[in-house]
């Protein structure tokens, strides 16, 4: 898998197909390949790519956690870019990668056509708790290892997969059991807990030019209020709510998810 540097920390990528650029930034709990079915679909009309997070393997696990923040998660996303050449592109991402996305438009208006925010916003309800969690389980994970945070795929917006699709709830199992446990610490400390809350972005996401589509599921508790917030908010928002689902809708509603982007990208171009 290829990868580049920023700063001296390797993150690895993926490209697949060819035309305009479609980049999709990862969850907490997934990896670059939670997006699979994505680049299956996406890769025929579009040049798209994925990549791992920094702590995430195949990417580099900064064992500092002065090197992990969200902004330097939209730095890393920006480098990438420029990496790969690209000086605009559709950006989407599923919660922590949703929120990265949004923050990427904020910050570089200029260089996203457009953004699929979907699952974004957790813990902006109550920013407080949701920090102490994010400190809490960084502990967790630091003297237990993964294994720390066994009860984490059986939480009520995770079980809609397990009850849809035993088989790909078992590869989101396998896949999250191979994380670094630093890795997810550190990000965990660096990134979850000091993002601000969705609603603080209140003043410059009424002026956010670009085209957003914002993706729920319906029992995905604690990211409805923000979501509903967010197509409140932004000028160009519109909002797809997909039933009975929780919070890892690619996996869950991956036609739906599919079909529902790709209508929104054809009405953006």
């Amino acid at each position: 898998m290829p990868e580049f540097s920023v700063d001296g920390v390797g993150i690895a990528y993926e490209e697949t197909g060819a035309g305009f650029p479609l980049i999709w930034a990862h969850e907490y709990a997934g990896s670059i390949d939670s997006w699979r079915s994505q680049v299956h679909y996406f890769s025929r009309r579009y040049r798209v790519v994925t990549y791992a997070a920094r702590g995430y393997p195949p990417s580099d696990v900064p064992e500092d956690v002065a090197r992990y923040s969200p902004e330097q998660a939209v730095d890393d996303l920006y480098q990438l870019m420029r990496h790969l050449g690209i000086s605009s592109a559709h950006l989407g991402g599923l919660s922590m990668g949703g929120g990265t996305a949004l923050r990427f438009g904020l910050t570089h208006p200029e260089m996203a056509r457009s953004l699929i925010v979907a699952s974004a916003g957790s813990g902006s309800d109550y920013p407080g708790r949701f920090r102490e969690d994010q400190a809490t389980r960084s502990e967790w994970l630091l003297r237990e290892g993964v294994e720390a945070l066994r009860t984490y795929p059986w939480g009520p917006t995770r079980l809609t997969l397990l009850r849809k699709d035993p088989s790909g709830w078992q590869e989101f199992i396998d896949q999250f059991q191979q994380h670094s446990p630093l890795g997810l610490a550190l990000t965990s400390r660096g990134v979850q807990a000091r993002r601000l809350p969705l609603y603080d972005y209140e003043p410059d996401l009424r002026k956010l030019a670009m085209p957003v589509l914002i993706l729920l599921g319906d029992e995905d508790e604690p990211c409805i209020n923000v979501g509903l917030f967010l197509k409140k908010t932004i000028p160009q928002a519109g909002l797809a709510m997909f039933p009975r689902s929780g919070h890892a809708i690619n996996l869950e509603e991956s036609d739906l998810f599919n079909r529902s982007v790709l209508d929104f990208l054809t009405s953006v171009q």
